[in-house]
């Protein structure tokens, strides 16, 4: 396959600067690409390499006009968004396999089902009774589908997903494989000595456009809902516990871990590894840095880092010290020695 270069940047809005004519058979990384691919450059690190580059297309920021008295050696696709646009020609050349919209006889499907047009349903796929199943939606070999669960038009759901009862998925939703959404929470309650089993009656909402890691457990409500907005992307394996809520446009980065009825706002970023405790609010445009411990509300728009959370700032501040930390033990103590020896003499 191959698009000539002028054609290609014209699909995605974009300026070719040099040979338009060019014959672009593939993408690859800015250190790999040969003379007939095509890359992109955002970062000073690599926009001050472009001569080095053996791409014959380079796709870059609107602004750039070259680091070099010659210019650059390649052809230059300028672009609004270099990197959006680079995966965009990437899917020219990699399309993503369309679903069938058949289903398999393989499938196992329950009682009083509403099913959309164009739905496709692998093989080993169990669905539940009661289910709503909208248009163009795809549940891939090996997926879970439990009693009264709503899943809106065009959602694709991977292999080995398990979706409980009543859980309600928006449209446009993408959920990567292994992941269980619906799980009891961990709830249990002291009695006699022994810890003794809460029942979660509530359920999860998934909102449009969200997507879902491989390896996530989003556990239903108590009895309300837990509940994911508009536009949110976690990574692989994150964990959501019972009721919580998750602000439009969050982003929530491997291995967190959010606890009961814990509240994120809008445009929040938890980096990996950090917790949340639980019935904490972390603020709209918020950022928890990774292996962070929020032991305490966030308000909007701070961004905090450490064990327990601080500002990151000041967090800085105590990764410089904490290795120089036996440094001064031994310090203290030698001072401590010093004192002690001239209280001693003065008592004398």
């Amino acid at each position: 396959m191959k698009i000539i270069l002028s054609t290609l940047a014209s699909t995605i809005g974009c300026e070719v600067v040099g040979d338009g004519a060019l014959e672009i058979s593939g993408v690859s990384s800015f250190d790999d690409a040969g003379a007939d691919q095509i890359t992109f450059a955002v970062d000073p690190k690599f926009l001050n390499r472009l001569s080095e580059t053996r791409a014959g297309a380079v796709i870059v920021p609107l602004d750039f006009t070259g680091v070099d008295p010659g210019g650059p050696s390649c052809t230059l696709v300028k672009s609004e968004n270099p990197k959006l646009h680079f995966f965009r020609i990437l899917e020219r050349f990699h399309p993503v396999k369309e679903p069938d919209h058949t289903i398999s006889p393989m499938a196992s499907m329950g009682k009083d089902l509403a099913l959309g047009t164009d739905v496709t349903i692998g093989p080993n796929v169990t669905v539940g009774d009661n289910v709503t199943i909208g248009d163009r939606v795809c549940l891939m070999p090996g997926v879970f589908i439990g009693d009264n669960v709503v899943i809106g038009s065009d959602t694709m759901i991977k292999p080995n997903v398990t979706v409980m009862e009543k859980t309600r998925i928006g449209k446009r939703v993408l959920i990567h494989s292994g992941t269980v959404i619906g799980s009891d929470g961990f709830g249990f309650t002291p009695n006699q000595g022994v810890h003794e089993k809460l029942i979660h009656a509530g359920f999860v909402q998934i909102d449009d456009d969200v997507e879902i890691g491989a390896g996530n457990t989003i556990d239903r409500g108590t009895l309300g809902r837990t509940w994911i907005g508009k536009g949110v992307k976690t990574d692989n394996l994150v964990h959501i516990a019972h009721n919580v809520t998750i602000g439009e446009n969050t982003l929530i980065v491997a291995q967190v871990g959010l606890a009961g009825s814990a509240t994120l706002g809008k445009n929040v970023i938890i980096a990996g590894k950090a917790a949340i405790s639980g019935h904490l609010t972390v603020g709209d445009s918020a950022i928890v840095g990774p292996g962070a411990g929020v032991l305490s509300d966030v308000p909007p728009g701070e961004v905090v880092s450490g064990i327990p959370h601080m500002p990151h700032r000041i967090w800085l501040k105590v990764g410089k010290i904490l290795p120089r930390l036996p440094d001064f033990r031994k310090r203290l103590s030698a001072l401590e020695k010093r004192v002690d020896r001239q209280e001693s003499d003065q008592r004398d």
